[in-house]
């Protein structure tokens, strides 16, 4: 403490440096190389060099280099990127999955409604027992159905079980996308392909496909709307698709999901239309291909039928 003088000894005091500075070694001094203030708080001319060299070394300062300002921002880019695309694809999945489960619900309550009729199918009408046409809308497939079925319940007095049923597609006049539609009249007579009341079944659809079985071959039509059986005198064996009903039918949907939940029209979609299929068995089939067949003419059993008298053999001259 003797070395240093007092009027050094307050400067320093006044600059506010601590006191144990000044019992640093001369080496620690000489191997500071950091910059300190040219001035001191109170405003006075710089004290010992040597002391406020170690006053700078005994408090150094932090910061970042530009270096590790880019790595650090660099980094941060790619994070938030990879969060975002994360993000965006998982909202998207959702979509998509929400979009897919909506038209398989569609397509099962379509499937469910179909089927049940076919079970109970029975024959239509006297002339028409089965009738499944072949129809086309431009590049679609859209199929016609009518047969009758037991599947109803009764609503109003002196009202059956017996119901006429026509599944068909038609399209909206304002978005355009076809939809599939069912037709039901409990009260039956002489015009068994209209009349009663329809309900839309299904929204969105691409195309709709019936195929008929007599349980060896498939067809793509059944039943004798023109009147053929008569004009060409076809027999079952022949022609088993003009007669009776079919042993099951095999029913294929194509539904887009994006027209089915959005006011597009098919060219407009890029997605592909998903397809569902099923095979519904008609109970009552083999029953009413029985009973045909066991009658013949004039409600005569072949057994019953008059028998053509044998050739006679050549006469006496």
């Amino acid at each position: 403490m003797r070395t240093v003088g007092r009027s050094k000894f307050r400067q320093v005091l006044e600059c506010g440096s601590p006191l144990p500075l000044f019992i640093r070694t001369a080496e620690r001094a000489a191997n500071c190389t950091k910059p300190f203030p040219a001035t001191c708080k109170s405003g006075r001319g710089l004290p010992h060099s040597k002391t406020w060299r170690n006053f700078a070394c005994s408090h150094p300062r932090s910061g970042f280099t530009l270096i590790e300002v880019v790595i650090s921002a660099a980094l941060m880019a790619i994070i938030l990127t990879g969060a975002y695309v994360c993000l965006s694809s998982g909202i998207s999945s959702q979509k998509l999955l929400h979009s897919r489960s909506e038209v398989i619900q569609n397509a099962r309550v379509a499937m469910a409604f179909i089927t049940a009729d076919l079970r109970a199918a029975c024959p239509l009408s006297k002339d028409i027992e089965f009738l499944g046409m072949h129809r086309m809308l431009g590049d679609l497939e859209a199929d016609n159905l009518d047969f009758g079925t037991h599947n109803y319940t009764p609503r109003r007095a002196h009202e059956g079980d017996f119901c006429e049923v026509s599944y068909f597609l038609a399209r909206e006049p304002e978005s355009g996308t076809l939809s599939l539609w069912r037709r039901r009249d409990s009260s039956p007579d002489d015009e068994p392909l209209s009349g009663g009341s329809r309900e839309e079944i299904a929204r969105g659809l691409s195309g709709l496909k019936f195929e008929y079985s007599d349980g060896f071959d498939w067809y793509d039509e059944w039943g004798d709307p023109a009147g053929k059986r008569k004009k060409t005198d076809a027999s079952r064996l022949d022609h088993p698709n003009l007669f009776g009903l079919p042993e099951a039918v095999r029913i294929t949907l194509w539904i887009d999901p994006v027209s089915s939940r959005s006011a597009t029209t098919p060219s407009e979609n890029s997605e592909v239309p998903m397809v569902f299929q099923t095979v519904a068995r008609l109970n009552l089939a083999s029953v009413t291909q029985q009973s045909s067949s066991a009658g013949g003419d004039n409600g005569q059993k072949p057994d019953d039928r008059p028998k053509e008298a044998a050739p006679s053999g050549g006469g006496e001259q």
